[in-house]
């Protein structure tokens, strides 16, 4: 991948994964191994004659099984889209990447998770008085687009605000040639403002949690819509409940949009 971008969906799974405990697959075929889907989160990936600059998108509770699965020990850079249990209980476990690499992290987060996360994990930031460990990352404002460096090369990061429901979420453009990624993973609805960062990307990777409509997330046909909107040449959907079987969705798109499921990775050369 010299030269090379990549995003690699580590899990594209709902709020509670696929399957839900008590072996609840719901509609979705548990002999298919692309219906085990862990919680959302994005791998980013430059690769340049020097290395490769990675980003990680939103830490998890499955964060360590996802890194582990894609062989990764370091990261330049973590960002987040929202304050979510689903998207931010793994950041303890940033713990073990910072060890590895002997620094912090540097943590990207606008002003709503920012607060949250020091609410709930202050002492990642901050060494706790009586404490002896260190603090792990450090946490710096999105206040616009941003570019992270590397190894490989800078990733640049443009963000974009969005309705989750009763929060605002961000989404990202990613750039790379050929128009790039956009990353929208819990999504209501787009306000105009948001369209010219999602426009003309090569891949729009979207929420699309369910058939039915619901209060805090696209489902499906909203999320074809959008993607359609968009003229993105390829769809992705992600944060996928019980009742979409991954099957069932390849069948019921149009041939530009596919479900992801964890591992997929999408070429951005």
């Amino acid at each position: 991948m010299t030269g090379g971008f990549r995003a690699t969906i580590l899990g594209c799974g709902s709020s509670g994964g696929v399957p839900r405990l008590g072996n609840r697959w719901g509609d979705c075929d548990p002999a298919n191994p692309r219906n085990r889907r862990r919680r959302c989160a994005l791998l980013l990936e430059r690769e340049g004659p020097q290395g490769t600059t990675r980003v990680l998108i939103d830490t998890g509770p499955d964060m360590v099984p996802q890194l582990l699965d894609a062989g990764i020990g370091a990261v330049d850079a973590v960002v987040y889209t929202h304050p979510h249990a689903d998207h931010i209980h793994g950041i303890d476990d940033l713990r073990q990447l910072a060890y590895n690499m002997d620094r912090r992290i540097p943590v990207h987060a606008d002003a709503q998770t920012s607060a949250q996360l020091l609410d709930r994990f202050g002492y990642v930031f901050h060494t706790p008085e009586g404490s002896s460990y260190p603090p792990i990352c450090t946490l710096l404002p999105i206040g616009g687009a941003f570019a992270v460096e590397g190894a490989g090369g800078p990733l640049r990061l443009r963000p974009f605000e969005v309705s989750h429901g009763d929060i605002p979420a961000l989404g990202f453009r990613i750039a790379a040639p050929a128009g790039g990624l956009v990353y929208l993973p819990d999504v209501k609805s787009i306000p105009d403002a948001a369209w010219p960062a999602i426009k003309g990307a090569e891949i729009f990777v979207c929420d699309g949690l369910r058939y039915r409509p619901h209060p805090s997330h696209a489902h499906l046909d909203l999320a074809v819509e959008w993607i359609a909107r968009s003229g993105c040449r390829r769809g992705v959907i992600t944060n996928m409940h019980i009742d979409l079987d991954y099957d069932a969705v390849m069948r019921q798109t149009p041939p530009h949009v596919i479900p992801a499921h964890d591992g997929l990775v999408l070429d951005l050369s």
